[in-house]
């Protein structure tokens, strides 16, 4: 990367895996089999976005740029063997964006350029054949996502599971208002988010999600008996694999992410739903807003990652 540039993208090369991978003998990791570049054989794309402004934005804590090295660190010491070898993937390179200040307005123009630097980036990759992961980063980059995959698709689903429903107006771009952004846009056909925290909306958002048909739960419902694994059941049996899977990390109880929350899903219960809903093969899965800051949660949000993408591609296949 030009260290003098705050908003770049950088290909993955042998030279970054090489910083990452600790090999042994008589081993096999992931990162000697992973490629770095979409070939006919790909089946799943691998975008890193190493940014904390669009929270920062929203008002709330940094360090999401700190996600994807922390997933690269797991991910590719893993065991590449019989359940997952690891030659259908791809990791083409990590979106870097930062900014000094921390005036509002300038940060909010700043998610903005962001939005364009990830839609020209997926715009160039057909996604037709393949399935997109993307992680690390804000929640703020959902909408570029949903805005360059609405283009290769008639019809885009998304279901997000999420302590919040993140349908804030639009007052500029920040983690706070892809959806809404989305909708208002009409680059998707529906959105659907489960596991909303009840007192963590306002009136007004949740009123927004009433005006435009979307489908929610509560965490609080999941409490008293509800069965998240119905929810993904039957928004399964209505959505078809026309879908994006948002999975913000934020969900997880005491993961350490930019909205950290003691009361949430477990991890293993998300896993449960990664590999359901990996089944129907989305069009992307989304794993945002981790956020460690010191080396224990780095190993903490590097492996709850490494476990997400994994349980994705396997289930996927």
């Amino acid at each position: 990367m030009n260290k003098n540039k705050s908003l770049d993208f950088v290909p993955f090369n042998q030279e970054q895996l090489n910083s990452f991978l600790s090999l042994r003998a008589g081993e096999v990791k992931l990162g000697e089999r992973i490629q770095f570049d979409v070939s006919n054989t790909t089946k799943f794309v691998i975008l890193g976005i190493s940014e904390d402004i669009g929270p920062r934005a929203n008002n709330g804590n940094g360090g999401a740029a700190n996600a994807f090295n922390a997933f690269l660190s797991k991910f590719l010491n893993m065991q590449s063997n019989e359940f997952l070898s690891g030659e259908d993937v791809a990791v083409i390179g990590t979106i870097h964006a930062s900014s000094n200040s921390n005036e509002v307005s300038a940060l909010r123009e700043k998610v903005a350029e962001l939005d364009s630097l990830v839609i020209g980036t997926l715009s160039k990759i057909d996604f037709i054949n393949t399935q997109l992961i993307v992680i690390g980063g804000g929640h703020n980059n959902a909408y570029p996502i949903m805005k360059a995959l609405s283009a290769q698709h008639d019809s885009l689903h998304i279901l997000n599971i999420d302590p919040h429903a993140d349908c804030r107006p639009l007052e500029g771009r920040h983690s706070g208002n892809p959806f809404s952004t989305a909708i208002l846009e009409e680059i998707i056909s529906s959105y659907t988010v489960f596991g909303l925290h009840e007192q963590y909306n306002s009136t007004a958002i949740l009123d927004f999600l009433k005006e435009h048909n979307c489908e929610t739960t509560f965490f609080e419902n999941y409490l008293d008996g509800r069965s998240l694994s119905d929810d993904l059941k039957n928004y399964l049996a209505s959505k078809g694999n026309s879908f994006g899977v948002e999975i913000d990390l934020d969900c997880i109880e005491n993961m350490p992410t930019s909205a950290f929350t003691p009361s949430g899903f477990s991890l293993n219960e998300i896993r449960q739903a990664v590999r359901q809903l990996a089944k129907s093969k989305p069009i992307y899965l989304h794993l945002p807003e981790g956020a460690p800051k010191n080396p224990e949660e780095k190993t903490i949000v590097g492996k709850a990652l490494a476990y997400l993408t994994t349980d994705f591609v396997k289930s996927s296949k």
